[in-house]
């Protein structure tokens, strides 16, 4: 499991975006040093989770859909969990990020 953040940030006065991607089963996207606040965050999964139709005998409005990983922002943390509670885990993908520069 790893992180990787993008060399090249791109800063517009006090802010920087941040970018990089994240492996399968990551939780956790620390920014602590590069930014002093998130302000947006989001990520975007390279996998993707299929929708579950109905078994059979179930009524026909009846679907689970999974949704690939969801993201929040604590401070200068960016917390990745699947999007279903399913013990599938993350899929892994890239992510972004603005917030005050450090």
């Amino acid at each position: 499991m790893a992180v990787t953040i993008d060399p090249r940030t791109s800063v517009f006065g006090d802010r920087m975006v941040v970018t990089g991607s994240y492996t399968a089963g990551e939780t956790s996207i620390d920014l602590g040093s590069l930014l002093v606040s998130i302000d947006m965050a989001t990520v975007t999964p390279t996998g993707a989770t299929p929708a579950i139709l109905p078994e059979a005998g179930a009524a026909a409005t009846a679907i689970t859909l999974n949704i690939s990983d969801v993201c929040s922002v604590s401070g200068t943390t960016i917390t990745v969990t699947e999007g279903v509670q399913g013990g599938v885990g993350t899929v892994g993908g890239t992510f972004m990020a603005i917030g005050r520069r450090s």
